[in-house]
């Protein structure tokens, strides 16, 4: 199967006629109001990348089907379990049975679940829940890295750890090409960041969050727009490449 890379580079030659889709990434002008990324639609190279509008504010990710929680009763062990968000969104517990979990933060299924239990069973219960796997947690690392994939991150995963789950760079990755794809609102977004300075503490090292998509370009490849809109159709493939427990 061609890699990514290849397939890139034969997406650059073919695009080579088109003087506005092969314009580098520098000379393309990012957008900055987050106003007019929200009401966008197609892919918009920015300087930075926005966290999550469901994330903004200090809100949380909301939960979703297959996510695992562990549940936890202060002070009564008999009512602790681990549990599997289903295909219909509910958690199963006892004594109060199927309970809506899916779109629900953590905080708001621990306050319906004290509820719930302070309702009949238990006196001024305290409910802790703790996403043990989360698949709205996970990102994909394609491009020019050693092991390309789809993986698990905790919520506080930064860039850097992002590129050395994929075991860092293979000989031809080229730091100063780490691109990272985010959904905004009705919009596909896309920055470029320079990992080698991040390193040297010359930049941030940015948050990733579940949904990103990172692709590594080789060194001596030419970025422009439609090598990044290829990137990602092939990156967000999942059949491209294994998706790590």
């Amino acid at each position: 199967m061609p890699t990514l890379a290849a397939l890139l580079a034969l997406s650059a030659c073919a695009s080579s006629s088109s003087t506005s889709s092969t314009a580098s990434v520098e000379a393309l002008q990012p957008t900055s109001s987050l106003r007019a990324l929200a009401g966008g639609g197609a892919l918009q190279v920015v300087k930075d990348l926005p966290a999550p509008q469901n994330t903004q504010n200090g809100s949380e990710q909301p939960l979703s089907a297959n996510d695992v929680l562990e549940v936890s009763v202060f002070q009564v062990d008999n009512l602790n379990r681990t549990v599997q968000v289903d295909a219909s969104g509910q958690i199963s517990l006892p004594l109060i049975g199927a309970t809506i979990a899916a779109g629900k933060t953590v905080r708001q299924l621990e306050k319906e679940i004290e509820t719930a239990y302070g309702a009949k069973y238990l006196q001024s219960p305290d409910v802790t829940i703790f996403v043990k796997e989360s698949v709205g947690q996970r990102i994909t690392v394609d491009g020019e890295v050693n092991r390309a994939g789809i993986y698990p991150v905790s919520s506080s995963a930064s860039l850097l750890d992002a590129i050395a789950l994929a075991g860092g760079f293979n000989a031809v990755g080229d730091g100063g090409k780490v691109f990272v794809y985010r959904n905004f609102g009705q919009s596909r977004l896309v920055a470029n960041y320079n990992v080698e300075e991040i390193r040297a503490g010359k930049n941030r090292n940015p948050r990733i969050y579940g949904g990103d998509v990172i692709v590594v370009f080789a060194s001596k490849s030419k970025i422009a727009m439609n090598n990044l809109k290829d990137a990602l159709g092939l990156a967000s493939s999942a059949a491209r490449i294994a998706v790590i427990p």
